[in-house]
């Protein structure tokens, strides 16, 4: 074995070392820490490891590889943690995830490149807080010139804001870079046109759903998705129901009473109404819809795992 390779394994080994020791002086810390209210309990992180940044003997990726399963295993916490029977992922405040902007900035400085670190945060971080959403995918677009879909990213985070016009500009300085596909040319243009068109969310998710690469963010736009769906169906629902009791003086019993008029309804992208087993209207989860006789209208289930907040 060679001095330099002798060398190189006993500095691996030196931060191995340390990095083990903090690990475990942070858990015994932790242990012993006072349990404090939820608003205090994620203060702080025990380490910021961009400090070491140049110091890091190399090992910045490894590091910064260690602070994204941090991001992804604290999230998940706190949905594990939650005492919540619903969670609307479009709005995660009141999970007080405050650390993981920290644990994704950590990550993104010891390794600029860490493309799946930008787009986890730009995908989550909106439902937290917006600007530092926009700070981070900002700061993945000068890292990443090249990256057109972080331009996309950058573009989701305004029009959820309801900017349309800077996202229209966002979408169109993505599609001059090399490799962007006709879909950015097309949601610049569509910004402008109609940025709050229930289309444009639907093209926005159905990307994401394609070319997201971790599972939560997938799921995300999965259910953004099924919403989306399930409130054309109702508006259309609803729209039968009030034309049936306006012609007949009464609201229907059931649903199923109404399925003549909606099976001549269109949906957008020819999709149909899921009509279960039991003749029972359902929404895109399976779950069945609710008709109230008091208002003569049809909402989800208080078993649908859809949100039941728009964006």
């Amino acid at each position: 074995m060679s001095r330099d390779t002798k060398q190189l394994l006993l500095t691996a080994i030196v931060v191995i070392a340390a990095f083990a020791v903090v690990f475990f002086l942070s858990s015994f810390v932790e242990a012993a820490r006072p349990k404090l209210p939820p608003e205090y309990a994620d203060s702080d992180l025990s380490l910021e490891g961009k400090r070491l940044k140049g110091y890091a003997l190399g090992s910045e990726g490894l590091l910064a590889d260690w602070y994204w399963i941090l991001s992804l295993q604290y999230i998940g916490g706190k949905f594990v943690d939650s005492d919540k029977e619903t969670i609307d992922l479009g709005d995660l405040r009141s999970l007080n995830p405050r650390l993981l902007y920290p644990y994704l900035d950590n990550a993104t400085d010891l390794d600029p490149k860490f493309y799946a670190a930008y787009s986890y945060g730009a995908i989550v971080l909106p439902a937290i807080d917006t600007q530092q959403a926009i700070a981070l995918t900002e700061k993945g677009i000068r890292n990443n010139p090249n990256k057109w879909r972080l331009q996309q990213y950058l573009g989701y985070i305004y029009w959820r804001q309801k900017d349309y016009e800077k996202a229209a500009e966002t979408y169109e300085a993505g599609s001059k870079i090399e490799g962007a596909p006709q879909f950015m040319r097309e949601m610049a243009a569509g910004m402008r046109a109609r940025g709050g068109s229930r289309d444009i969310a639907r093209a926005i998710y159905t990307q994401l759903l394609t070319e997201s690469e971790d599972e939560q963010s997938k799921r995300n736009a999965q259910l953004r998705l099924q919403q989306l769906s399930a409130e054309e169906e109702i508006e259309a629902v609803n729209g039968v129901l009030a034309s049936t009791k306006s012609s007949t003086g009464r609201c229907p019993s059931k649903l199923s009473e109404i399925f003549p008029q909606l099976m001549k309804i269109k949906l957008s992208q020819d999709a149909d109404f899921r009509i279960d087993r039991s003749n029972s209207l359902v929404d895109p989860s399976g779950v069945l819809y609710v008709l109230s006789s008091e208002t003569c209208t049809v909402a989800l289930g208080k078993d649908s795992k859809i949100p039941r907040t728009a964006e």
